[in-house]
């Protein structure tokens, strides 16, 4: 009687069909073991773009596959590195994949919609430091060098910026993907050709002066991908509606009353939340793995039934896309227009004055292409010099871009 063959060993080297790149191969078998892990699994189960859907019905790919086309980026980038003189062992490749890789672990469900209330402000970077530092005593420290990677505390900073700066693999991916699942063919990005460009100088990311235009191009395509995906007005209505629906479902369930959740949804209804709750009770992170869309979505359409009039009306209408109108201004609107939006809503649905905020609000939209005051894109000169974008470029759209643009919306139950 023969015995099977142990196949575990040979059956790490997958090659993922991906729509954006084509074949991407799992560099080795330490990262297929991560990609395996539960924490990992769950980003299949979290939509990359949230609400999007509503407005852009093809926008329903999810945060596993944004994470392997970064990782895809980042290998090429590394080859293109390597190949302009400058050193990445072997180790520092493996943790800089590993941070790419990760680097949206700690994102939660339709993440900042739950990042105003469910985790009271915790960021899904602090989350995803967390969750690295778990999974990498799982397997005996394998991870602590991305880590520093990731938290920007490595000797070499160029690997950090890889993985989060104004000219990383994490933008170079989803610029390309977003637009392609949403039709929006304007975010459509030059990401190879960028990626050609790379090069180090004294330890930080530059790009070859030769890139300029790929990059005028890059910024460009972010400034209106935040206009017409991210912040679209619809997609923007939906977002606070659920912000709205989850803030209501909190505060009923904090003054005593039972609603229907999960295990993990209601954990986080019934508890505020912190910072350091995180860092001091192991249960807090194990209990965020377990949040995926479904949780949320599962309880939205059981509360379209709920006894209390405000989660009923707001979760019937986002599961039925009856979403509120909304207004957009260059002018701040007056509190005279947001109390008018907020009595016709208190006679149309018989509401409270307490009750009406959950039915109008008014917030500032904030459209920054490129931050000149954070990680700037710095441009390697053919003498040498190492000048800022916005200061190298002869395009006036750049310095334009540089300034961010903010527009005050209202929302409204129309």
């Amino acid at each position: 009687m023969h015995s099977r063959p142990n196949l575990t060993r040979n059956n790490k080297k997958k090659i993922i069909n991906d729509p954006i790149y084509g074949f991407i191969s799992i560099p080795d078998e330490f990262i297929f073991d991560l990609i395996e892990h539960p924490f990992f699994q769950r980003l299949r189960r979290i939509a990359q773009l949230g609400t999007t859907s509503l407005v852009y019905p093809g926008a329903l790919h999810t945060r596993f596959h944004h994470v392997i086309g970064a990782m895809h980026l980042m290998t090429n980038a590394i080859t293109t590195i390597r190949r302009k003189g400058h050193e990445i062992t072997a180790d520092e490749e493996r943790a800089v994949l590993i941070a790419i890789l990760l680097h949206d672990i700690g994102h939660g469900p339709f993440s900042h919609a739950l990042e105003y209330d469910i985790v009271n402000g915790v960021s899904h970077e602090d989350i995803s430091s967390f969750f690295i530092e778990r999974i990498s005593e799982e397997f005996d420290g394998k991870l602590d060098l991305a880590l520093k990677i990731f938290q920007n505390v490595y000797k070499k900073p160029f690997l950090h910026q890889l993985v989060s700066s104004q000219l990383d693999m994490d933008r170079l991916d989803y610029l390309n993907r977003d637009s392609f699942y949403t039709g929006v063919s304007e975010g459509i990005i030059g990401s190879e050709r960028i990626i050609e460009m790379l090069n180090v100088h004294e330890g930080n990311l530059v790009l070859e002066e030769k890139g300029i235009y790929s990059i005028e191009k890059f910024i460009v395509a972010r400034r209106l991908m935040y206009w017409q995906v991210y912040l679209h007005k619809t997609v923007v209505a939906g977002e606070f509606m659920l912000i709205h629906i989850l803030r209501r479902a909190k505060h009923l369930v904090q003054r005593g009353e039972i609603l229907f959740a999960s295990p993990a949804l209601s954990f986080f209804l019934t508890s505020d939340i912190q910072l350091d709750d995180f860092k001091k009770n192991p249960t807090v992170l194990n209990t965020f793995a377990q949040l995926d869309d479904y949780d949320i979505l599962g309880a939205i359409k059981v509360w379209q039934t709920s006894s209390d009039k405000v989660l009923s009306l707001l979760a019937t209408r986002l599961v039925n896309r009856k979403l509120f109108k909304i207004e957009i201004g260059k002018e701040p609107f007056s509190n005279d227009r947001i109390q008018a939006e907020k009595e016709l809503a208190m006679e149309r649905f018989g509401l409270t004055e307490e009750e009406s905020v959950y039915f109008v609000y008014s917030e500032v939209l904030t459209n920054n292409a490129y931050n000149q005051t954070k990680e700037n894109i710095n441009l390697l000169m053919k003498d040498g010099t190492v000048l800022d974008l916005s200061a190298a470029s002869d395009n006036l759209n750049i310095s334009a871009l540089a300034q961010p643009v903010a527009k005050y919306c209202l929302c409204y139950c129309g």
